[in-house]
């Protein structure tokens, strides 16, 4: 899919660290991508973007969108528009998993109901706030791809050990919202595919705390994680959208 993209544009949400950053560094080494559009949502937290911003502005625009703010990924989109008429690949990359007052819950004693709702806020809601707002960017005749990082852990069919509700949950719904959006593309936007990834554990900072647990070799460092998952992306055919891959391309249960 990706070989058979000339001059074309991308989006990645989410792209001041971890993997969304390994995509815009993957992106702009090929030449196929002549726009890259980037989004962060702290400066601070946004140097080594913003850097790549210096060195490739001619190709790297970065936005500052807050993904829990439609109003944000309203202006978002608009700037865009400025540039192009047509996307041809958008990542979601946000994510959360832990902050300074939040944790993985490992029991039902331990829930609170705003931590539940930033999750679902940043996880999920924000994904599908992107697919609706960026409709008129993928109604082309060309084809396209909107994927959304998930985890396998949002997988139902696949928890085995609870715990950590928020984030599986929140994950669980961003799963939904990709199927469902996949389905209304379908009628809309025929030539999108639309999917999620699940990028196995990955040496960022939202694995940190949890890296002490991973089996030897499976923790991927952010480059391998973004070559695999650009490999399971341009392997997409359209009667994979609304479907659920991992990073080695199998399919995953929902």
């Amino acid at each position: 899919m990706l070989a058979k993209i000339n001059h074309g544009n991308a989006l990645i949400v989410g792209a001041s660290q971890g993997i969304g950053l390994g995509f815009v560094r993957a992106l702009l080494q090929k030449d196929n991508f002549n726009h890259i559009f980037a989004t962060y949502r702290n400066q601070s937290t946004a140097g080594e973007l913003l850097t790549l911003q210096k060195q490739y502005g001619d190709r790297l625009e970065c936005l500052q969108v807050d993904v829990t703010d439609e109003s944000q990924i309203v202006a978002g989109v608009k700037q865009i528009q400025e540039f192009v008429k047509q996307l041809h690949l958008v990542i979601y990359c946000v994510g959360v998993l832990h902050e300074d007052n939040l944790a993985p819950e490992k029991s039902l004693r331990q829930i609170k109901p705003e931590n539940l709702i930033y999750s679902f806020q940043v996880n999920s809601i924000g994904a599908v706030l992107l697919a609706k707002h960026l409709m008129p960017l993928f109604k082309k005749s060309e084809r396209s791809i909107f994927a959304s990082i998930s985890a396998k852990v949002g997988s139902i069919g696949d928890n085995h050990l609870g715990g950590w509700y928020g984030y599986r949950a929140s994950k669980a719904a961003l799963n939904m919202f990709i199927k469902t959006t996949a389905i209304e593309y379908s009628r809309r936007c025929p030539k999108t595919i639309v999917v999620a990834l699940h990028p196995g554990t990955t040496d960022t900072r939202l694995s940190k705390p949890f890296q002490k647990n991973v089996p030897p070799g499976k923790l991927f460092p952010v480059e391998h994680t973004v070559n695999l998952l650009l490999k399971v992306i341009a392997d997409l055919e359209m009667k994979d959208s609304g479907e659920f891959f991992a990073w080695d391309g199998s399919q995953l249960p929902w």
